[in-house]
């Protein structure tokens, strides 16, 4: 867990999304101290099957399985149909939990870069850091991350549209089930060097405000967290920036770590050491 920032970068992203609010505000300490429900432009409206069957469902395991067939029989993302035989010219479907599997296992991977551009195409918040930290939006490792992002193997099957529905079965699945009535949820991230991280405000040697990734993980347990650094950060993480939950899917995807993806941005923190 290793996505830093250059506090120079503070704010830096773009002037649209697909959310209807302030990108900056969104990517910052304010937003997660005072979230707002986020919303990705037209998704619900046009699919309205998908959560008409969601609301019949009287748990989240039959939510889960619900979700995932609609997503099957819209983008044929069943094992059968998203591997092509050999020899075959069955073309490679790409499937969001491809990428979150991905994910799990490098954050820096071809994966991760799609992930991060999904989140700075619908959310206006740039990355931060991609196998290195990103200076700005001209050098050479911006131009990687891009190419890496763009990758043609990942981009068929409206893999952007997939992972639209992602969030918001997941925001849904928050209010009705997971979490109801709560905003925010106390996780953990295990970090190396601090002062490599976007310390953007020291209240104190165990406080502060630091920029993280623009699509960052943490986990639910702090056992867990300890594995991942020399010190742990705590915070309050709004539910509203909640991509994928552990449970979410009938699937063992990042249950193992218990592991949250979350949209990034500034944080309050409490430091710990190890």
């Amino acid at each position: 867990m290793d996505d830093t920032f250059s506090p120079s970068r503070h704010g830096l992203g773009h002037s649209t999304n697909l959310v209807g609010r302030p990108s900056a505000w969104m990517a910052s300490p304010g937003f997660n101290d005072a979230p707002v429900a986020l919303h990705i432009w037209g998704v619900r409206e046009m699919n309205p099957a998908l959560f008409t069957m969601l609301d019949q469902a009287e748990t989240l395991a039959e939510a889960g399985e619900a979700f995932l067939a609609y997503m099957v029989a819209m983008f044929g993302i069943d094992p059968e149909q998203r591997d092509a035989a050999p020899g075959s010219r069955k073309r490679f479907r790409s499937s969001f939990l491809r990428l979150i599997q991905g994910w799990g296992f490098d954050s820096n991977g071809p994966e991760g870069a799609v992930l991060k551009g999904w989140v700075e195409s619908r959310f206006g918040i740039l990355p931060s850091f991609h196998k290195e930290i990103i200076p700005d939006t001209q050098g050479p490792v911006w131009q990687a991350y891009v190419a890496e992002r763009m990758q043609s193997r990942f981009h068929d099957n409206a893999i952007l549209v997939q992972l639209d529905l992602l969030f918001e079965f997941c925001q849904w699945a928050v209010a009705r089930f997971a979490y109801p009535g709560q905003s925010h949820l106390t996780l953990y991230r295990g970090i190396n060097a601090v002062d490599r991280h976007g310390i953007l405000e020291q209240q104190s040697r165990r406080v502060a405000v630091i920029r993280l990734n623009n699509l960052v993980s943490f986990s639910s347990d702090r056992e867990v967290a300890d594995c991942f650094g020399d010190r742990i950060i705590t915070t309050r993480v709004p539910l509203a920036k909640v991509l994928f939950f552990p449970g979410l899917l009938p699937s063992p995807l990042l249950r193992g770590e218990r592991e949250f993806l979350v949209l990034g941005g500034a944080f309050r923190v409490s430091i710990e050491d190890i």
